[in-house]
Parts: C-alpha cells; structure tokens; sequence
C-alpha cells in the first residue's frame, strides 16, 4: 500500500466521527521504484493532507519530508523527488492500519488493506 493510498483512507466505522488518519503498524516496508512525474505530484499536492503523509512516512522509516510545506516548494526538483519517494514508492508490504478512534486493526497483507468492517460496524 502506498502512502497516496493512506492518505485518501479512512475509519468508515458505524458511530466514528474522525476516521483520519489511519495510524499504522509496520511489518514490512519495501521501496517499489515509479517514474517521476513531477506534473502527477504538483497536481497531488493539493489534494493530500501534508501532515498525515510526514507521519506516516517517519513511521516507514523515511524522515526527509519538511514538517511543512506550500505550493512553493513545488518548484524545487530536490522537494518534488523526496515528495515523489515517500508518496509513491514506499509501500507499506506488511502490517496493520488502526482507527484514531476506536482502535480497530485493519490488516495491511501484501500490500493489499482489508478495510472489511464486521457485521457490527456497519
């Protein structure tokens, strides 16, 4: 699972009112390489929530994201490739993703997230 992905999930549990972001629980973290394209992340930036993504790339391991950023850090190539690496070559392989609020265990296997609720969730 991506970092891009992560950002865009949440806790849909019956009664939760903030579901976001998912904390996570590593296993295994491998790097898959992507091509850079630095129109997809300039056109991302808006749309992923900075704070979650520094987080949860620490958690894997991976401490180059500034703490903050803006729309003018766009412009600097060694800005864009760090941004490009956490966001979509790090893969969370093996693992878990918890609810902020009620704890539950999402299991990460493969890469793949198993977001099913129970019965009792819905």
């Amino acid at each position: 699972m991506r970092l891009l992905t992560h950002n865009m999930l949440s806790s849909n549990i019956k009664g939760v009112i903030n579901g976001f972001p998912l904390r996570i629980e590593v296993e295994k973290v491998v790097e898959k390489p992507v091509d850079f394209n630095p129109d997809f992340l300039k056109n991302m930036f808006s749309k992923i929530e900075w704070k979650p993504l520094v987080d949860a790339s620490r958690t894997m391991g991976y401490a180059e994201l500034p703490e903050e950023a803006d729309a003018s850090m766009l412009d600097s190539h060694d800005f864009l490739q760090r941004f490009h690496h956490a966001l979509l070559e790090l893969h969370l392989e093996e693992g878990a993703l918890f609810c902020p609020e009620t704890n539950r265990r999402f299991p990460v296997n493969k890469g793949i997230p198993n977001m099913l609720l129970h019965e009792d969730e819905v």
